[in-house]
């Protein structure tokens, strides 16, 4: 199948160099994680994508992390959250619920980002440490466990 789109075609380009294919199911997960309105678990993405076999999701999970076209967060939760690798959509942080284990997605304004930058190439420096990105999360409680 030739690919499409951007995404396509970035995802295509990432389990080639990793020797893997961009099979029905791996296209399942990530037609899913881009649907998806921020992180979910693999019992999430299995209720919202009919089409992905839950006997290869967790396998084909795994690939495209190695890949590097998908994130996986675990915070301590029940169960870990996946989402798109931040390189194929945007940088972003994430507000963690201890109670519920919500996860969700949060965009900093622009020159925030570039304070907290800033503040932590100054930190690295200091000791010594070249950085190559970094994230931020924050926990709490959400708004329905409060």
């Amino acid at each position: 199948m030739v690919a499409t789109s951007e995404l396509e075609r970035a995802v295509n380009d990432r389990l080639a160099e990793h020797d893997l294919r961009y099979t029905a199911g791996r296209r399942a997960i990530v037609e899913g994680l881009k649907a998806a309105d921020g992180p979910v678990t693999l019992p999430e993405l299995l209720d919202s994508s009919p089409d992905l076999a839950q006997s290869s999701a967790y396998r084909n999970l795994s690939l495209l992390e190695e890949a590097g076209v998908v994130r996986r967060l675990v915070h301590g939760g029940e169960h870990a959250h996946f989402e798109l690798a931040e390189s194929l959509t945007e940088h972003h942080h994430h507000l963690i619920c201890e109670s519920c284990g919500l996860v969700r997605d949060v965009v900093l304004e622009a020159e925030l980002e570039r304070t907290l930058d800033k503040a932590f190439d100054t930190l690295a420096e200091a000791e010594g440490f070249v950085t190559t990105h970094h994230t931020v999360d924050l926990y709490g409680l959400c708004s329905n466990c409060r």
